[in-house]
């Protein structure tokens, strides 16, 4: 593992494009110009393979690596460095080591991560927690095996949040870190049970983020829900948006369902709430390709602004433009993960780049930025850090392993550092622990519904 700098007026301005406004990036190389105030590019990468989702708090970057994890000092973001690096997790396992990490989230001094991300039988399944207080020295506290595999999670500090994809149910899980034992669970069932008849992969739990005691859940083709879980022994749903036709999906068979769900409408595939304001507002996404390589871009999955409030969808960005739209084979522009600090959305989009939006009006999102180079690099996601952008490009396709080219990118924020109001200012980033930062949005509803219940 290495740092790998880049060279402003060299290989980043040979390989990369930076535009600003409405400008549009183009795959591969040429073509284009760079903003006139030096643009959005990088200012530093480092190499770190199998690299996928990342997570930044208080300067440091929290990055799933699939054989392990490793904390990486981004507070200058021309000087990546790495801090800390774990692997073989649970090697003295009878099936071990763990594989497959593909997910961490951070809440208050605790790290989680997670594998296997889909069905084995070979490794253990389990979600592992990490005392992170010392970011250069992290240090194990509980390993919480279960029967179904993790792609995604999250983590309060005090709770795991397990998206728990059993194909009976598929369930939030919420563990008690202290105890290591489970202390309650939620399913769509509960709520509307209809999607019992439907084949489970329609409506799997990706992703869950938990900010201020309300889990945003991702159950793809059964939309997004919102649910409380202040008191994580008895989660109780708040609203849910999107979300199809369970009656029309049960007439699928299952290998009509796999193939379906790889396409619009549906896909449900992350969401976060406005971090850092009062506000009602949601980002969401989906993950989707074209059925033919020249599908239109309204075909792939997109980011979507909502007032979860008012049930009220505000605005939609399109995914960027690519030469072969198809799931395989095809040069993915999808969305992947991103952020939602202040007025800021912070994408990306596989092969499509890095994008950096203003939603000061979320029903007319402006573009600030767009960086992308097809070739060589894949964004897994995008975070906020300070005055800067950081970026886990999880493929370079240049290579015969693209894996092996996986790493981080810094590049500078087009809008300056955020504060806490979500203005102009410095901020500790966008890692579960914000603190007394969260949006009113995510303690009002919860305590409006408990209020409403009792």
């Amino acid at each position: 593992m290495h740092r790998r700098s880049l060279l402003k007026a060299g290989v980043a301005g040979a390989s990369s494009f930076a535009f600003t406004g409405n400008s549009a990036a183009h795959e591969g190389h040429g073509g284009g110009e760079a903003a006139e105030d030096g643009g959005f590019e990088p200012l530093d990468s480092l190499s770190l393979p199998g690299a996928k989702e990342l997570v930044v708090d208080d300067g440091v970057a929290y990055v799933a690596t699939t054989d392990g994890f490793a904390t990486v000092d981004v507070s200058d973001p021309t000087d990546l460095t790495v801090l800390a690096e774990r692997d073989g997790l649970l090697a003295d396992h009878p099936d071990g080591p763990l594989e497959g990490i593909y997910d961490g989230k951070v809440g208050g001094e605790y790290y989680a991560i997670g594998g296997p991300p889909n069905g084995r039988s070979d490794v253990p399944y389990a979600a592992v927690v990490f005392d992170v207080s010392d970011p250069a020295a992290p240090e194990h506290v509980l390993t919480y095996e279960t029967d179904f595999y993790h792609h995604n999670l999250a983590t309060n500090g005090e709770t795991l949040y397990l998206c728990g994809n059993d194909g009976e149910g598929n369930p939030l899980v919420c563990v008690d870190i202290e105890s290591g034992e489970e202390v309650g669970r939620w399913s769509i069932l509960d709520a509307d049970d209809r999607w019992d008849d439907v084949y489970w992969k329609m409506y799997e739990l990706h992703d869950v983020w938990v900010e201020g005691g309300v889990a945003y859940l991702s159950y793809w083709d059964a939309g997004t829900w919102l649910v409380d879980v202040s008191d994580p022994s008895d989660p109780t749903p708040i609203v849910d948006l999107r979300g199809q036709d369970p009656a029309e999906r049960a007439r699928l068979s299952d290998s009509e369902a796999l193939e379906r769900r790889l396409y619009l409408p549906g896909n449900d595939h992350f969401a976060m709430p406005q971090r850092g304001v009062d506000s009602d507002l949601v980002a969401l996404n989906q993950e989707a390709w074209g059925e033919e390589g020249d599908a239109p871009t309204s075909d792939l999955g997109g980011v979507e602004l909502w007032n979860a409030a008012d049930e009220e969808r505000l605005a939609r960005i399109e995914a960027p433009e690519t030469s072969d739209a198809r799931f395989r084979g095809g040069v993915w522009t999808t969305s992947h993960n991103f952020a939602f600090v202040g007025d800021r959305l912070y994408t990306s989009w596989y092969r499509g780049g890095l994008k950096v939006h203003d939603v000061s009006d979320p029903t007319d999102p402006e573009e600030l930025a767009h960086w992308r180079d097809a070739d060589s690099t894949s964004f897994w996601t995008a975070q906020q850090a300070g005055d800067a952008v950081i970026g886990c490009s999880w493929q370079d396709h240049t290579l015969d392993s693209p894996a092996e080219g996986a790493g981080l990118y810094a590049l500078p924020d087009p809008g300056g550092p955020l504060d806490s109001s979500g203005t102009a200012g410095e901020t500790d980033g966008v890692g579960a622990g914000l603190g007394a930062a969260t949006g009113l949005f995510g303690l009002g509803v919860a305590g409006l519904y408990r209020w409403l219940r009792d």
